[in-house]
């Protein structure tokens, strides 16, 4: 009788600490998939996340309309629970010939932090003249930072290689930096450019160009059991690609939708999946995905420089997706 009714307490036990942990995980007391919501003058676009010091720093594209012309900056807000965030900060120039925006991802190197990002540049861009894109000029950079608040200028990444001038490099955009799963000290550059292209460096400074695969946009890219997870976004949605060797390529899982079909705010397009894993951290458990949602009109419908907003999704496989009050 009493081995029983030990039993039975430890299975409480395991129960009540169960509750516990899934009340204190972070994810749980999320009301709402929107982290930050646009409006008919204000796009959110394009998310990077980083997880440092039990603080999550979210890095996008802000988008304004103001006195009839459309600029693109790069802005940074963070938080410690997911649910307040720090007043947005604008981190790059106002000036549309440049329009910073679009950053990738957030990598640690010696005793810097390093943000990658791109030009946008939409010289004279008005409220008047519907959905343009950026001019050929589009290039793309990096900017550091000792402290994750100040930063300084951002610097051309000649992906091409130093012997290429910048003139011939080509429009490429959505650049993403990580280091090889195989051989330390050699990072990569993925940029959108035919497809997704891929250029290596030891230094940051010296690049050389390694070739190119069939691919959306907004890449962002895992080392997960020694293999490359690619994420990246076809017309609508996200999608994944595997590869051991970044020369084959094999698509991997379901078109990512999210709850699209219900969202409004998200009609018009899913896009620029940002993954990070935080499965270790308690708090988080999980794969978690930040993406841009736009609606409910498509973006060639005019949805593209505002009302886009940043959403929040998790998962404990890649493939399987939940969001705040998804089974309500």
């Amino acid at each position: 009788m009493k081995n029983y009714v030990g039993h039975f307490l430890l299975i409480c036990l395991f129960g009540f600490i169960n509750q516990i942990e899934a009340q204190t995980n972070l994810l749980n007391t999320l009301e709402f998939p929107i982290i930050f919501k646009g409006n008919d003058t204000t796009a959110y676009r394009d998310p990077a996340v980083l997880y440092h010091n039990d603080m999550i720093y979210l890095f996008f594209t802000i988008v304004k309309t103001e006195g009839g012309k459309i600029y693109s900056y790069t802005a940074e807000s963070h938080s410690v629970d997911l649910k307040n965030w720090s007043p947005e900060r604008i981190l790059t120039p106002k000036d549309q010939d440049l329009n910073f925006s679009s950053p990738g991802n957030i990598i640690k190197y010696k005793d810097e932090w390093i943000l990658c990002l791109q030009t946008y540049p939409r010289p004279n861009h008005t409220t008047d003249q519907g959905v343009r894109y950026a001019t050929n000029d589009a290039r793309l950079f990096t900017m550091r930072s000792k402290d994750l608040k100040s930063w300084s200028e951002p610097e051309l990444i000649k992906v091409h290689g130093p012997d290429v001038d910048i003139a011939d490099m080509g429009r490429m955009i959505d650049p993403y930096i990580m280091e090889d799963k195989d051989e330390k000290g050699k990072w990569w550059c993925f940029y959108k450019q035919n497809g997704v292209s891929m250029s290596y460096s030891y230094d940051f400074q010296n690049w050389t160009f390694y070739g190119h695969t069939k691919s959306g946009e907004n890449v962002c890219v895992l080392n997960e059991e020694n293999e490359y997870i690619l994420f990246h976004s076809p017309t609508n949605g996200i999608s994944i690609k595997r590869s051991s060797d970044l020369n084959t390529w094999n698509d991997w899982g379901s078109l990512i939708l999210l709850g699209q079909d219900e969202w409004n705010w998200a009609k018009g397009r899913i896009t620029a999946g940002a993954v990070i894993n935080l499965k270790e951290y308690k708090q988080l458990g999980k794969y978690i995905l930040f993406f841009h949602g736009s609606g409910p009109k498509t973006e060639l419908e005019g949805d593209f420089d505002v009302n886009a907003s940043i959403g929040i999704a998790w998962s404990e496989d890649l493939l399987n997706w939940d969001w705040p009050r998804r089974n309500e």
